[in-house]
């Protein structure tokens, strides 16, 4: 779950190989209008349902309140037929076949909207979408009917689970989500030892990768984003004959990798030096938590409580989420992780929770999705309205105004 797994796994369909994070996108210039409802300042092209889907659902694991137009925008994003897109900028525009759906987002927001309710025919048709999607494999890729990848059937797992489906009985072809993501676990020994690949090479070989890899076990173990400590099992690789040994067997691979580079996690993007990764260090702890092996995810959370701030900062509101899931799972407190105050950082990124009393209705004032445009119109129609002495239009506009 890289904070911009959306630009991210584009570029990999594109060209086979391993996920890896892009760079922040600059802020916007003051002539880009993005929605008020929306969490960022930055570029929502290819992350805006990604990363709202995943800041409302971290408010919700805290128990914070999401400001009702932000969850109202999320939802306003689907296209008719269920399925999300990265992002659209009029969502009162209808999807067609230049629309680019995308199950990763269709996944982060089907999570989102679950967990905080009353959206069910909003989740139900996304549920029916990504079933509809599904390869013959039994798993997704990031765009409909591109090759199946450990993180895209992972997310889409975790979807079906909050959605109280049973991704093994999720069926296509004979083959579940489960039967895709053994085919992409590697094999014990050598260097991938267990690991997930994210999609096989152009020649049908596996190479290991942390980011898939921690997705994979999540996937494999039939969790979403949000997890609670699991079981401590027999980390030993053995042959991955079930889910449930892929998992065993990918954590042990993040843990040797967590403990090579002292509790975190490295990136090798081409053409550059190896970097500390916060997003995938931040999602391994997850993994690992899920599947029991809390002492190395409460390490490696310690690592990010140190290291995390700066990062966190520059990458918005994905990152903080990513760092309040982890410290969730761990038990650690996200309003002093390492002496940041996480939920605070998050809400800061967009609109202000709803407080207690808050009427829904002065919530859900919104600009619909199409920038700060609607609030300048709608003071040039008064302007006029004034100026030709027509007070009943004036009232008439007010009361056809859209929340």
């Amino acid at each position: 779950m890289n904070v911009r797994r959306s630009a991210a796994v584009l570029a990999a369909v594109a060209v086979i190989g391993a996920a890896t994070p892009a760079a922040a996108d600059p802020s916007p210039s003051p002539s880009q209008a993005f929605p008020s409802a929306l969490y960022g300042g930055t570029d929502p092209k290819y992350d805006g349902v990604w990363r709202q889907s995943l800041a409302l659902l971290a408010q919700d694991t805290v128990g914070v309140q999401p400001a009702a137009k932000s969850v109202e925008w999320l939802a306003r994003q689907q296209c008719a037929d269920g399925g999300f897109a990265s992002y659209r900028p009029d969502p009162t525009a209808a999807c067609d076949a230049k629309t680019m759906l995308d199950t990763n987002a269709t996944s982060a927001a089907v999570q989102a909207l679950i967990a905080l309710g009353g959206h069910d025919d909003v989740t139900s048709k996304a549920v029916g979408w990504l079933k509809s999607v599904q390869n013959e494999d039994g798993g997704w890729g990031y765009s409909p009917g591109g090759a199946s990848d450990t993180n895209s059937t992972s997310v889409v797992i975790g979807a079906l689970a909050a959605a109280g489906e049973k991704p093994d009985q999720v069926v296509k072809g004979g083959k579940s989500p489960y039967d895709a993501l053994l085919k992409l676990a590697l094999p014990c020994g050598g260097d991938g030892d267990g690991a997930f690949a994210f999609q096989p090479d152009k020649k049908g070989g596996l190479a290991a990768n942390a980011d898939a890899t921690a997705a994979g076990v999540l996937g494999s173990l039939g969790k979403g984003m949000v997890v609670e400590p699991g079981e401590k099992s027999d980390t030993t690789c053995e042959k991955a004959t079930t889910p449930q040994q892929a998992a065993a067997n990918g954590a042990g691979y993040l843990t040797a990798a967590l403990t090579k580079d002292d509790g975190h996690l490295m990136s090798a993007l081409a053409g550059a030096e190896p970097q500390p990764d916060h997003g995938n260090t931040a999602d391994a702890v997850v993994a690992l938590a899920a599947q029991g092996d809390t002492a190395q995810a409460e390490k490696s959370v310690r690592w990010l409580e140190k290291n995390s701030a700066a990062w966190a900062a520059q990458s918005g509101p994905a990152a903080y989420a990513q760092l309040i899931f982890a410290a969730h799972a761990t038990g650690t407190n996200p309003r002093d992780f390492g002496g940041a105050d996480l939920v605070k950082q998050l809400n800061a990124t967009g609109p202000a929770p709803r407080t207690a009393g808050e009427t829904k209705a002065a919530d859900e004032k919104d600009d619909s999705g199409s920038g700060s445009s609607f609030g300048i119109w709608w003071f040039v129609g008064v302007c006029l309205v004034a100026g030709i002495g027509i007070g009943f239009l004036f009232s008439g506009r007010k009361k056809k105004q859209q929340p």
